[in-house]
């Protein structure tokens, strides 16, 4: 009888649906970057300092995931003051005006080898347009030394500036002074399931 009550019950506990865990992104340990090109020879490397977010993951069904950020474009570093200050101006983010940018899921696929692809909606400049992030993830789950549990992701995209209102530029010889493609890498660390 102990036996046929045992197995009931693990049969009931493996038939039990799996919850989906929300995670916070861990800013501290994550990078919102980007790559453009200068006078189209050189790359020039930026981030920013200030975003969060939640991370919804189904472990059972990954395509039940969710992902959803907000970036302040005014903490832009590119590790030089005045260009920084002019990426904040109306030529570039206007963060006086739009204070926001947000990166909504709308799928989220895993692929052979371990990849994975999120499509979702990136607002920025007060302009909404379907990006398709690659990348890696989700990580092992490890617990740091307070037993949180945290995992992690790998994410990039490339984006034309043009189609986000960013067009400001300056000719010259066989292309202008910024790039129209910018690159965004994303890694990412999640933790604490709530």
């Amino acid at each position: 009888m102990l036996n046929r009550t045992l197995f009931a019950a693990l049969a009931l506990a493996l038939a039990a649906p799996v919850q989906a865990a929300t995670w916070e992104v861990d800013q501290s340990h994550s990078t919102v970057g980007f790559v453009v090109k200068h006078l189209i020879i050189a790359k020039v490397r930026g981030h920013f300092s200030t975003f969060s977010g939640t991370v919804v993951i189904d472990d059972k069904d990954i395509s039940k995931s969710k992902v959803d950020v907000k970036i302040d474009p005014a903490s832009i570093d590119t590790d030089s003051a005045k260009r920084d200050e002019h990426l904040k101006s109306p030529d570039f983010f206007d963060v006086a005006k739009f204070k926001d940018m947000t990166f909504k899921s709308t799928k989220v696929e895993k692929l052979d080898g371990g990849k994975l692809r999120v499509t979702g909606d990136l607002t920025m400049h007060g302009v909404t347009k379907p990006v398709v992030l690659d990348g890696e993830g989700p990580s092992a789950e490890v617990k740091d030394p307070g037993g949180n549990a945290h995992v992690a992701f790998s994410m990039a995209t490339t984006i034309k500036r043009a189609d986000f209102g960013l067009g400001w530029n300056k000719a010259i010889e066989g292309g202008g002074v910024v790039g129209e493609d910018v690159k965004l890498e994303l890694e990412v660390e999640l933790k604490g399931k709530k």
